[in-house]
């Protein structure tokens, strides 16, 4: 009897214990779907602020386009006539429709990508470019069918625009993905220049530039593309700046700025005095060479005629040669008209019979202007001209012939400050500086802006 009763109140012990893990299951459901709906709602909710300040915008530069038309007295129903085809800028905002992203704080990353994108195609289009999203709305569409399409309508860029996550919050700033395994598709100059633009417009922290070969959106195109990460959505700080239509734009108007640079770059005229010398000019003929950059190279007749395969070698490589001196002492140079067209006269025979070239390019040792040619500096340039020479002086510098003992990172430093913002530049190094060698690498890459390009007697030169 003792079992019977023993055996029935298990039963219902186990009973109720079943009873309570289903309410608990329910109850646990009936949570997930709660939470589920909530953060439907608020997603719906900003997807339906990203659209409205979208069509805003989309509005704004429809009224630009309708004000430009009246302007130039264009019809409403004239066909727009195009002379040839326009190369399409494809802005991709990352994410979409069922995949939202990262998320933190109730903000989305799908739309904070599509509402910085979507400034992004304004901003270009008001600049003259033809500009287009890789997704309209918030529907989801695969990467790698978002990459096909703008191969397929052979784009001109691609830009994708995500956010960041990290576990640690106190991780922010802007860094920007690119594939570093092709060098054709010049990926890298446009990932550095949508950084640095980017960073310099918000003020943000700049992390990183990566080469990353594995991203879709970055090694399957055919176009230069990078992917940039404007923000990391973990970081309280940095969130509640991009949820603010002001941040948005400046990040915006960095990445517009960024593309508007790359495609229209400002000119450098890179030049090395005092050599060759054969193991440094070498060193930076092979760096140049492998950066397919051409420069400048005012050269000394005693030099030439030491290490005359290094001079034939700048001349084959396609890099321009000019006079600096036959040898290079100031004060019997200087000494009068006729000693400095004397030693000049050294000079251009010697580079002429060494390389062939009958070079019409030279630059005063000391530049046009110095402490030792005041007497005769008017007469000789006279005399020059008279001779059909043109003469180059420079409006930046490495200032790497001071004297003094400068780091490889002070020597860009001094480049960077001595070119920042100016639209041509004419920068003065010198090869015989083995640490100007060392610093070529880091000099080149201080300058994405920039083409590099030889002096040719067709530019105005920079003078004092």
């Amino acid at each position: 009897m003792y079992r019977r009763r023993y055996r029935r109140s298990r039963r219902r012990r186990e009973e109720q214990k079943r009873y309570l893990q289903r309410i608990l299951l329910g109850v646990s459901v009936l949570c997930i779907i709660v939470a589920c709906a909530a953060v439907a709602v608020k997603t719906r909710k900003a997807t339906q602020t990203v659209e409205a300040a979208t069509a805003l915008m989309q509005a704004a530069d429809m009224t630009v386009k309708t004000r430009d038309m009246k302007e130039t007295g264009a019809e409403d129903d004239a066909p727009a006539e195009v002379d040839e085809p326009v190369s399409t800028i494809v802005i991709d905002p990352g994410h979409g429709g069922m995949d939202g992203g990262c998320v933190s704080g109730n903000v989305v990353e799908k739309d904070i990508n599509r509402m910085i994108a979507a400034r992004v195609v304004v901003k270009l289009n008001r600049m003259g470019y033809q500009a287009e999203l890789a997704r309209e709305g918030d529907a989801y569409i695969d990467k790698k069918e978002r990459v096909e399409n703008a191969n397929a309508r052979n784009a001109l860029l691609y830009v994708s625009i995500h956010q960041n996550f990290c576990e640690d919050d106190s991780v922010a700033g802007i860094e920007t993905w690119y594939d570093g395994t092709d060098t054709e598709r010049d990926s890298g100059r446009l990932a550095q220049l949508i950084q640095q633009e980017t960073v310099r417009e918000t003020g943000a922290v700049s992390r990183e530039l990566v080469s990353e070969s594995d991203l879709c959106v970055t090694s399957k195109s055919n176009m230069p593309s990078c992917l940039i990460e404007t923000g990391f959505l973990s970081n309280q700080e940095e969130r509640s700046k991009l949820i603010t239509d002001e941040y948005r734009d400046q990040l915006a108007e960095g990445i517009a700025r960024g593309i508007d640079r790359y495609l229209n770059p400002l000119t450098m005229y890179l030049t090395f005095d005092d050599g060759p010398s054969e193991k440094t000019t070498d060193k930076i003929l092979d760096i140049l060479k492998e950066r397919n950059v051409k420069a400048t190279f005012f050269v000394i007749g005693e030099y030439v005629r030491k290490y005359p395969e290094t001079a034939r070698r700048i001349v084959r490589e396609g890099h321009a040669i000019g006079i600096h001196c036959d040898v290079h002492d100031y004060k019997a140079l200087y000494a009068s008209v006729d000693s400095y067209l004397e030693d000049f006269r050294k000079a251009y025979d010697t580079v002429y019979e060494v390389t062939g070239v009958e070079t019409k390019l030279f630059r005063f040792p000391g530049g046009s202007v110095n402490a030792y040619n005041r007497k005769v500096r008017d007469e000789i340039i006279e005399a020059m001209e008279e001779a059909g020479f043109i003469y180059y002086d420079w409006n930046a510098s490495l200032e790497d012939a001071t004297g003094k003992e400068y780091s490889v990172d002070k020597l860009v430093d001094n480049a960077v400050d001595t070119a920042r913002g100016r639209e041509r530049v004419v920068l003065l190094a010198h090869d015989r500086v083995a640490e100007t060698a060392d610093a070529l690498p880091a000099l080149l890459n201080a300058f994405p802006e920039y083409r590099m390009e030889p002096l040719t007697v067709q530019l105005e030169p920079v003078q004092f």
